[in-house]
Order: C-alpha cells, then sequence, then structure tokens
C-alpha cells in the first residue's frame, strides 16, 4: 500500500513507519493521521508483523501538530469533529508492541505520539516538549495526562506550563524514555529492540502490554490480580510448554503462537 505521508516496510518480522512530511518537519496533519491509522491496521492484522517501530527523521520524530491545518477552527467545528480522537489515537489501541524512535524535535503533537507508544528508545540529539501554551491552547493528544503519569506533576507542570523542552538525557533521568542513544546508532538499536520482542511468543508480548497498560489504569491490588490472571491463562498456550521445556532443556524456544 502506498502512503504519501510515510515510508513502510516490514522485515524479520519488524514493521518500520517512517512519518515522511520533510518540509513540514513531520508536523502531525489530518492526513498523516489517518495514513498512520491505516498502516497500523494494516500491521495488526498481519501475521508477518510481530513488533512495530515509529520513528522520523534525523532533525525531528514530528515538531507538532499542523498548526495552518487548525489555525482557522472554530469550537464547534473542532467539538464535532472530536479532533485528535480516533485517528491520533492508534497507536495506543494497537495490540501489538510499537517502539518509538525518536531524534531531534518531539515537541507538541509529535511528543503526544511517542507517549502512546510502548518505549521510547532517543537519539541523543532528541528534544522533547509541550509547547502548546506559546499558542494560547494547552494539549490535546496526552500532553497533560500521559506525560504526568511518566515523569510527575511537577515536571508535567514544568514543561506545560512554560513550553521549555526537555533533552534526551533528562527524558530518561526523568522516566520519559527507556535508554538514550547516539544519534548514529538510533535505528540500529530500536530495530534490535524489535527483532527481539520479535522473536517472542506473540501471545505472552501482548499480553504482557496487555498487563501493563490495565495497571496504569487501576489499582495496585486489581493491577496484581490482573497480571496474577492472565499468568494463569497462558498455562493453557502451547508457547508456555514450549518456553518452559526449551529452558529445562536448554535449547533456544521456537515459539509458534499457540
Amino acid at each position: 500500500m502506498a502512503y504519501d505521508n510515510l515510508i513502510v516496510s516490514i522485515n524479520d518480522h519488524v514493521g518500520l513507519i517512517q512519518l515522511n512530511r520533510p518540509k513540514a518537519l513531520n508536523a502531525l496533519n489530518s492526513k498523516l493521521l489517518a495514513e498512520l491509522a491505516k498502516c497500523l491496521k494494516s500491521m495488526e492484522s498481519n501475521d508477518k508483523v510481530r513488533a512495530i517501530v515509529i520513528t522520523g527523521s534525523e532533525k525531528a520524530f514530528a515538531a507538532g501538530a499542523d498548526i495552518s491545518e487548525m489555525s482557522g477552527k472554530s469550537f464547534v467545528e473542532v467539538y464535532r469533529a472530536d479532533m485528535f480522537n480516533e485517528d491520533a489515537n492508534m497507536i495506543d489501541r494497537c495490540r501489538k508492541p510499537v517502539i518509538a524512535a525518536v531524534a531531534g524535535y518531539a515537541l507538541g503533537g509529535g511528543c503526544e505520539l511517542a507517549m502512546m507508544c510502548d518505549f521510547i528508545i532517543a537519539a541523543d540529539t532528541a528534544k522533547f516538549g509541550q509547547p502548546e501554551v506559546n499558542l494560547g491552547v494547552c494539549a490535546g493528544i496526552g500532553g497533560t495526562q500521559r506525560l504526568t503519569r511518566l515523569v510527575g506533576r511537577a515536571k508535567s507542570m514544568d514543561m506545560n506550563l512554560t513550553g521549555r523542552f526537555m533533552d534526551a538525557e533528562e527524558a530518561e533521568r526523568s522516566g520519559l524514555v527507556s535508554r538514550v542513544v547516539p544519534a548514529k546508532k538510533l535505528m540500529e538499536v530500536a530495530l534490535d529492540a524489535a527483532e527481539r520482542i520479535a522473536e517472542k511468543s506473540m501471545i505472552a508480548t501482548m499480553t504482557i502490554k496487555e498487563a501493563v497498560k490495565r495497571g496504569e489504569e487501576s489499582s495496585l491490588a486489581e493491577g496484581l490480580l490482573f497480571e496474577r490472571r492472565v499468568f494463569h491463562a497462558l498455562f493453557a498456550t502451547e508457547d508456555q510448554k514450549e518456553g518452559m521445556n526449551a529452558f529445562v532443556e536448554k535449547r533456544e524456544p521456537q515459539f509458534r503462537d499457540k
């Protein structure tokens, strides 16, 4: 399938999606978001894809939402369209593991897009921010909500109220990103992580993702109960038998997603 704003490939069971609006520093407009949602749905239903990486360019993962597309809209227009609901949140709904590989600017909608992914691997050139306050608005795709859950109230208030950027080192220290690597090695490291995930049982990786997300939105007791029940449920799979037998027999497991 051809896309106007994405470059897409599938190799070694890893789907790679590159945002491709270079003149706009990958600013998120409605067409790009619609294509991204369609692409993710396609990869989610493709049995060959077992993990997904989303990236941008060396200059920008995504420098924000497309302001020129939004600036003239009224409250009634954005409210009735429920702007930034369905297409913008497709990453969050994707059941397969999704990694963000971020270099350069990840600002506004770009930062929010990265936070929807299961984890972020950042180049040492990455800069994160929620500068919507400079435009007289607030974040609209999770910048006040996901960011607070990831880095805490104080950091989130600081970034959302002042519009300042957070560099890669601070982002890792604050828990926003999982690791920071040299820019030249970003894609190598991100694809290696995705390939390692792709080698696992997809039933297990999807269950892990579901359990972590469930825990974020529930009490510790409820999260622990859910975790325990899905752990029990995985004993009904062939992959559990294969994984444990392979460990006992000191060999590599051959998972079949059954």
